[in-house]
């Protein structure tokens, strides 16, 4: 499992370049795959059989894009300016380092330094706007023969196992619910499946064009979820707690999950024994928002992973919670609920 995410977390794939991701993906399952094809929206849509047909078609869905930024202007001075793909802090960007366009030009995130900050300035957070990106350019033309408008960026962030079983690396959210996805489709299912990569879940997109196409009756979504569970965030908004088990999710921004769905789901965990907690606070969103309100309306359910630092450079997570998450997604795969009900 851990070999597997490291390559899924190093590949880049900001929204609407997710190109390397959905081509590693499609060699690794052609093996497996009944059906693959890639829709015009760059989807990447798996059909496995089962030994058995079931009544009603299940989804399994997992974005393979990536929070990042494109690179919008390049000054005089060989510097970057760039655009958010995604949502993001900007006190998380200062100084991380970057890699820019198909040539993965290294870079670093700058500011003018503190010292030449004004009262106000220290006082206030920067706006995206006011950060740039330097590839060690000396002047314009020296960065257009490197890089060009509209190149993506991706965070340069080495994946490390530290700690007590911990993982940390960039697009936890959600190679995690990738790597779910991927075990599912090599291993022997109870039921035919349908399973979707999506792409641009952080600008909303991708799922939305799967689910119209496949018209499924249920679809579990396996995503990262943001883990508030830092010093300082009261108890009631902590979401969900790292190291608890995966997270099922009943409500986010976008979408209500369907209870029977979340009995469901929540009984596959229980009849293994897999640690699980209930999300703690209503935020974020997922591509259920867009696949539960397609067609004639399509059941939902979520199983996430508590990650912490979550949209940064440096997502954290839970080997741990990320099995129980990927033996969840199993269990469900059995389920006569899911399936038949």
């Amino acid at each position: 499992m851990n070999e597997l995410l490291r390559t899924l977390c190093d590949l880049p794939g900001i929204s609407g370049f997710e190109d390397a991701v959905r081509d590693y993906i499609r060699t690794a399952l052609a093996p497996f795959a009944d059906e693959m094809h890639t829709d015009a929206a760059g989807n990447l849509v798996v059909f496995r059989r089962g030994r058995n047909r079931p009544k009603r078609r299940v989804l399994f869905a997992a974005h393979m894009d990536e929070v990042g930024f494109l690179v919008t202007h390049i000054t005089e001075d060989g510097l970057l300016k760039f655009g958010a793909v995604g949502g993001f802090d900007p006190r998380v960007l200062l100084g991380r380092r970057v890699r820019v366009g198909d040539a993965a030009v290294p870079g670093v995130i700058s500011i003018k330094a503190i010292h030449l900050f004004e009262k106000e300035e220290r006082e206030n957070v920067p706006a995206v706007s006011a950060l740039s990106i330097d590839i060690g350019a000396a002047d314009r033309a020296e960065a257009e023969a490197a890089v060009s408008l509209g190149d993506p960026v991706v965070f340069d962030t080495e994946y490390t196992e530290y700690g007590d079983g911990r993982v940390l690396a960039k697009a936890l959210d959600d190679r995690v619910g990738c790597l779910a996805l991927m075990e599912l489709c090599q291993s022997d299912l109870l039921y035919d499946t349908w399973f979707g990569f999506t792409v641009g879940e952080e600008l909303g997109l991708g799922a939305a064009f799967l689910a119209e196409t496949l018209c499924p009756d249920r679809a579990v979504i396996c995503e990262g979820t943001t883990a508030a569970d830092l010093p300082g965030t009261p108890d009631h908004r902590k979401v969900c707690h790292q190291g608890d088990g995966a997270v099922l999710v009943y409500m986010d921004n976008r979408t209500v999950y369907h209870p029977a769905m979340f009995r469901a789901v929540s009984a596959a965990a229980a009849k293994i024994g897999a640690p699980y907690q209930v999300k703690e606070y209503i935020s974020g969103g997922t591509d259920a928002g867009a696949i539960h309100v397609s067609a004639r309306g399509v059941r939902c359910a979520g199983i996430a992973v508590a990650v912490r630092s979550i949209h940064s450079a440096a997502s954290t997570a839970s080997l741990a919670d990320i099995r129980a998450m990927c033996d969840i997604a199993r269990a469900c795969t059995e389920s006569e609920e899911i399936y038949n009900d």
